[in-house]
């Protein structure tokens, strides 16, 4: 129904953005909302997906990405949340050569992706990114301590929402706190390089 919306970033959240176009404000779920800065005027490429008593928009950087989601979610046992924890490493690339080249490995280091799950995406995707042009390249809340940084706690709580379990956002919990990086967006990019070890 949307291609894609354009307005004014009003409201970033770890897993969503609202989007401001014309007075009304979009809910768009997004890989990595710390992409975005709040007051900020964006271009978001949306996919509208309706389930049972349920519409959501997730939203995309750039069309590749909003590609890659749609073969993602065409993959039985994947679902939008599933996806979009796939692409909030923004290793688009190293995730293409993942499939393309069988590794099951780097696949079951996202979260929900088992290894029959990472074999379904590799069965029913290879193939598909190098024929396109552009393409050939639920568990109980973590409980943040207070001494943490805005932009940790914001990295951290973007980790769960991408579906990570409190154990794995633990295991890397310490090693953030050594970083003193900036953004909330370094803490989520250093947070999914870690956990992808």
């Amino acid at each position: 129904m949307f291609e894609y919306l354009s307005g004014l970033i009003t409201s970033v959240t770890p897993s969503y953005v609202v989007v401001d176009v014309a007075g009304v404000g979009y809910k768009v779920q997004v890989a990595n909302p710390y992409r975005y800065e709040e007051n900020q005027k964006a271009k978001v490429y949306v996919e509208q997906i309706v389930r049972d008593n349920e519409q959501s928009l997730y939203g995309f950087y750039d069309l590749n990405e909003k590609n890659i989601f749609l073969h993602l979610i065409s993959v039985s046992g994947i679902g939008p949340k599933s996806a979009l924890a796939i692409l909030a490493g923004q290793d688009l690339q190293g995730l293409i050569h993942a499939i393309e080249n069988d590794d099951v490995k780097f696949l079951t280091k996202f979260p929900k992706i088992g290894k029959k799950t990472a074999q379904q995406i590799i069965l029913d995707l290879s193939g598909k990114f190098t024929s396109e042009g552009q393409m050939t390249l639920g568990e109980a809340p973590v409980a943040f301590s207070s001494g943490l940084s805005q932009e940790l706690e914001d990295g951290l709580a973007a980790l769960e929402s991408l579906g990570y379990s409190p154990k794995e956002i633990s295991r890397v919990k310490s090693n953030l706190e050594k970083e003193h990086l900036k953004s909330a967006d370094e803490y989520l990019r250093a947070g999914l390089k870690l956990l992808s070890k």
